[in-house]
């Protein structure tokens, strides 16, 4: 494989105006095959997400995220691009996309979508090129290697999908990398007209208004071009660990030169440089890696790389109060000037009232913790990201095999039972066929889940106590807020059953204060380690959150309870 050795400088353009909304704004993510069937054909599409975007706006957040659209062979349904720009027939024409920016920019809404730049579809005209030989004009687009002299692959880089990195090819004789599927082949981002070529599809979006993206894997671009093997791991479990699973051998190995090189920070710089030539924009990058709040730190400092970045170590099933104040405790030492954005659901991961162990319980408790993760995840530094429906308090679906659609689930059941589970379609109406979903027989893509029926919005907006109606008041009151919204944010002392921290700006300092246990717990200055009274100084803020009231003891907290104080008059916060 060869390369080029020299590294091209960045131009430097002149900066657009950036009014920095998304600091603090609050994310909703929308996997288009699942929203809203517009046309009958059992998939989600752009018309539907058109159609539900006041229910999107009534919620209160301030942009949309909007996974893959793009034309694909829809082998891991849009992660697999086929043609950068352009929109899939599936999910409708470039028209519909750009009715559906116009319509959300009418509403207040911002609109991020997906950008998979580590890899494409091995259906993508660039592909068909590289490996039709070696001497083609696209022959190193893609990463090929040369099989060791015992034919076997040339390292012992593993998919995440499972087995080895390494593709053969039968066409230049030689193996291709992919970190993911065999038919995902890997970018080799060394070259430069791939690095250009790239750039450009990025462009296509913003001049068609886009204001952000959400960068899919963006620590995937580059690989060590020595090759080297990854080391053994020690095994022992990480947050990192859980998010893939000990079931898969592609934890067994540091990922030290198939993933987070340092030549990915220069082309995040180009990239970055890219959007500052366009105004009010952003980006929000996925890390997965061994230490993904270290990585985060680094891809986000400086003001020139990221805007954002979220990590796996909230999407796994660990949510007790002493594991969230190790891991935020640490971000917060390491993270200089970065900017969270702090996800705890997704389409990659077992949906949160299941993952984080609420539906066990009794429906009022299980109701009172849903409200307790939702006011957490909005008091805390950082840009919220909720995935659609969790809005509405949806439990992971129960898929049975031959329904599978997802890849990696079918390669790793029955231990892992793949990502469909949090995939199915959104329940609009509970007495509509397929729940509002779609209105003709054909049948969704995925079942649609028996136990969502009694969560379809319908139901939900008609009670003023559901769960739907606390996010909207939630984010409504959360707005009203400075300090929450893009304040800094510093740790009170360890509790096992409660985490509190002190969200502060120029002229506010708010106390948000959760109880993580089922049951009551009190807290005092000293457990909550003010050097003087703060409590005494402290007032209880009007909210939608419940279950904290004060007294001269100190706090006190029912079982999920939480609560904001103004300790704004305290002499050491101002």
């Amino acid at each position: 494989m060869t390369t080029p050795k020299k590294k091209t400088a960045i131009k430097t353009q002149a900066k657009a105006p950036n009014n920095q909304w998304w600091r603090g704004g609050v994310i909703y993510q929308i996997y288009p095959r699942s929203f809203v069937d517009s046309n009958g054909d059992g998939v989600g599409d752009l018309k539907g997400i058109t159609e539900k975007l006041d229910y999107v706006s009534e919620l209160g957040v301030d942009a949309i995220w909007l996974s893959p659209f793009f034309k694909s062979p829809m082998k891991d349904f849009g992660y697999d691009v086929s043609d950068y720009c352009d929109v899939d027939p599936l999910f409708g024409n470039l028209q519909d996309f750009k009715e559906l920016v116009e319509r959300a920019h009418q509403l207040g809404l911002k609109v991020m979508i997906d950008q998979v730049l580590s890899h494409t579809s091995d259906q993508h005209p660039w592909f068909i090129e590289s490996r039709r030989n070696r001497s083609n004009p696209k022959a190193d687009w893609y990463v090929w290697a040369d099989a060791q002299a015992d034919g076997t692959p040339p390292n012992n880089w593993l998919s995440i999908f499972g087995g080895s990195a390494w593709q053969w090819d039968t066409r230049r004789g030689q193996y291709y990398l992919h970190n993911f599927l065999g038919s995902q082949p890997d970018l080799n981002f060394h070259h430069e007209p791939v690095r250009k070529a790239i750039l450009q599809s990025v462009r296509f979006w913003l001049d068609l208004g886009v204001d952000g993206y959400r960068l899919d894997t963006a620590n995937f671009y580059y690989h060590d071009q020595q090759l080297r093997n990854n080391p053994p791991r020690d095994r022992l479990r990480t947050a990192a660990d859980m998010s893939v699973g000990d079931f898969n051998p592609y934890m067994y190995q540091m990922h030290l030169f198939d993933k987070s090189r340092p030549e990915n920070l220069q082309f995040l710089r180009e990239l970055r440089c890219l959007l500052d030539t366009y105004p009010h924009t952003t980006m929000v990058g996925e890390i997965g890696d061994d230490d993904g709040l270290a990585r985060m730190a680094q891809y986000t400092e400086g003001n020139d790389k990221l805007h954002m970045a979220y990590s796996f170590d909230l999407l796994g099933p660990s949510h007790d109060a002493p594991f969230l104040h190790r891991t935020l405790s640490r971000f917060e030492s390491i993270v200089g000037d970065g900017w969270p954005s702090w996800a705890i659901s997704n389409h990659d991961v077992v949906r949160l009232a299941s993952r984080w162990h609420c539906q066990q319980l009794p429906k009022r408790e299980r109701q009172a913790k849903l409200r307790l993760i939702a006011a957490l995840q909005m008091c805390l530094r950082g840009s919220p990201c909720i995935y659609q429906g969790d809005e509405l308090g949806l439990p992971e679906a129960e898929v049975n095999f031959e329904d599978l659609q997802d890849p990696y689930g079918m390669t790793m059941w029955p231990e892992f039972k793949g990502r469909d589970g949090c995939r199915t379609p959104m329940p609009w109406h509970s007495e509509a066929r397929h729940l509002g979903f779609g209105t003709s027989n054909k049948k969704p893509w995925l079942p649609m889940s028996p136990s969502h029926q009694n969560l379809a919005v319908n139901r939900q907006v008609a009670d003023a106590k559901s769960l739907l109606n606390f996010y909207r008041l939630l984010l409504t009151w959360r707005k009203q807020w400075r300090a929450l919204v893009s304040g800094s944010m510093r740790l009170c002392q360890e509790h096992p059953h409660c985490l509190a921290f002190i969200r502060q700006s120029e002229s506010q300092a708010l106390l948000c204060v959760f109880n993580l246990s089922g049951f009551s717990q009190q807290l005092d200055d000293k457990q909550l380690d003010f050097s003087e009274s703060k409590l005494k100084h402290a007032k209880l803020l009007p909210s939608p959150l419940s279950g904290l009231t004060m007294s001269d003891q100190g706090l006190s907290l029912s079982a999920w309870g939480c609560g904001v104080l103004d300790i704004s008059a305290h002499p050491a916060c101002r």
